[in-house]
């Protein structure tokens, strides 16, 4: 069975059910339709009256070694007299029956009268009525009965008339729904079919916009549905990481670039014994190490965003603290800048180590855009934090772009950096529930402000604060 296509097993399924069902309903047909010949062949027994003269000569002439074996003609009745010793008293021309213990206990008076299915002696089937005999040819009750008998050959007939007629339909209903079964799965497995060639199309050419037309509501609409949504995410996947290495490409390709370029000075140095000057030396040194510091940077940076959308581990942490570790790592990048900060316990769910460099990204941009001996003030109170520098600002038309991945303010393109930072900062911010946002400030420069929803104490199942 598991080897037989899907429109093959409803085909044998349906087939199967209505021939079933049509068995049920024939035979059903059938018995009920026994009984009820039965039925009628038996009140055709009861209201049979028998002459009392034909009774008397019956006994008179009784000699039950005198009997014939033939048969019972159809539609004929056969009389015979029971006696309570079990012997009996054929009628004239009437077929010998077997008398049973039922008739001889009408015979006896034990029982009123009774019906039932008897054969000759030459093995034909009868339907007997038994009855008490209550005057004897004296007039007197003499422990006689009489069983009257009918074939059931004229049942037989109809009956097995009845079984082919049954069979004969049963056949065509059969068929019929076998090919009806074959029909319908035709029709309804028709758009698995189409979704079966969408997606051996797609296997074969990797073509993910192909889309399925779906129509009505039923199951395999919403079939339909499912993958149309699941090869447009898998097109979306496929874009973003072909621009992720498209666009990794294109930032590696600076630093590499300039790397490139001093080492071939340093080698041509080497090789033409021309020493170049301490002083540039010294710069094309710093130099290389800026390049490959920026190097690490972009590749730590590419690491974390290729990271999975899945949900992350979150456990109940103190932003305040983490605030607070990214503030000194801050003030270490930037020492002639003054930062101030004003923070209040804050507790909520998420990673500690993922915010703690969404943070210390806010402030590196702050520090980045500040001038010199510039000031960042810093705010958390209610899961709010702000992050607001006095640098140039971001222009308007910038601000719906600088959390896209790789993109960097042409005034900012000259500045160390990969354009991941603010990507990373959005992508932690929003696994932890939260917003960020960047608006410009009053006064000039830029805020940043992110919301964490969470509880200015911890909950009872929180670890204790180191």
């Amino acid at each position: 069975m598991k080897k037989l296509t899907l429109r093959s097993r409803l085909t044998l399924l349906t087939a199967a059910a209505v021939a079933v069902a049509v068995a049920a309903v024939a035979l059903a047909a059938w018995f009920i339709t026994r009984d009820q010949l039965v039925a009628q062949l038996d009140s055709t027994l009861h209201s049979t009256h028998v002459d009392n003269r034909y009774l008397n000569q019956t006994l008179v002439t009784c000699a039950s070694t005198a009997q014939t074996s033939g048969n019972v003609p159809p539609g004929a009745v056969g009389i015979q007299i029971v006696k309570a010793d079990g012997t009996r008293c054929l009628g004239v021309g009437a077929p010998p029956v077997k008398v049973q213990a039922r008739d001889i206990e009408v015979a006896s008076g034990t029982v009123d009268t009774v019906t039932h299915d008897a054969r000759t002696d030459s093995g034909q089937e009868v339907r007997v009525f038994t009855e008490p005999l209550l005057d004897g040819p004296d007039g007197q009750a003499t422990g006689l009965a009489v069983s009257i008998s009918r074939p059931l050959t004229e049942i037989d007939k109809t009956l097995t008339t009845l079984a082919w007629v049954l069979l004969a339909v049963a056949g065509v209903g059969v068929l019929g729904a076998t090919s009806a079964g074959l029909w319908i799965a035709r029709t309804g497995l028709r758009p698995v079919d189409e979704l079966a060639g969408t997606v051996e199309h797609i296997a074969r050419t990797e073509d993910l916009s192909v889309r399925i037309p779906v129509e009505g509501e039923d199951e395999i609409a919403r079939l339909g549905q499912s993958f149309n949504a699941m090869t447009s995410a898998l097109a979306s996947s496929r874009d973003r990481q072909q621009q992720l290495i498209a666009d990794a490409g294109h930032e590696l390709r600076t630093p590499l670039t300039s790397l490139r370029t001093n080492i071939e000075l340093l080698e041509r140095s080497e090789a033409t014994g021309r020493a170049i000057p301490p002083e540039d030396r010294r710069a094309l040194l710093a130099s290389v190490k800026a390049q490959m510091t920026e190097l690490a940077a972009l590749i730590g940076d590419l690491q974390e965003l290729s990271r999975p959308d899945a949900a992350p581990t979150l456990q109940v942490v103190p932003l305040h603290e983490i605030t607070g570790t990214a503030l000194e790592r801050a003030r270490l990048r930037g020492p002639d800048l003054t930062i101030s900060a004003d923070v209040s316990p804050w507790f909520v769910r998420g990673e500690a180590a993922a915010l703690e460099r969404a943070i210390v990204n806010l402030l590196d941009n702050a520090v980045k855009f500040s001038p010199p001996a510039g000031r960042i003030d810093v705010r958390l109170h209610g899961g709010r934090l702000t992050v607001r520098d006095h640098g140039p600002g971001i222009p308007a038309e910038e601000l719906p772009h600088v959390f896209e991945r790789f993109w960097r303010s042409p005034s900012a393109r000259s500045l160390p950096g990969s354009g991941l930072g603010l990507s990373i900062v959005a992508r932690t911010v929003h696994q932890a529930g939260g917003t960020i946002a960047l608006t410009p400030a009053q006064g000039g420069g830029t805020e940043a402000a992110l919301y964490l929803p969470g509880a200015p104490t911890a909950p009872p199942d929180a670890p204790p604060e180191p």
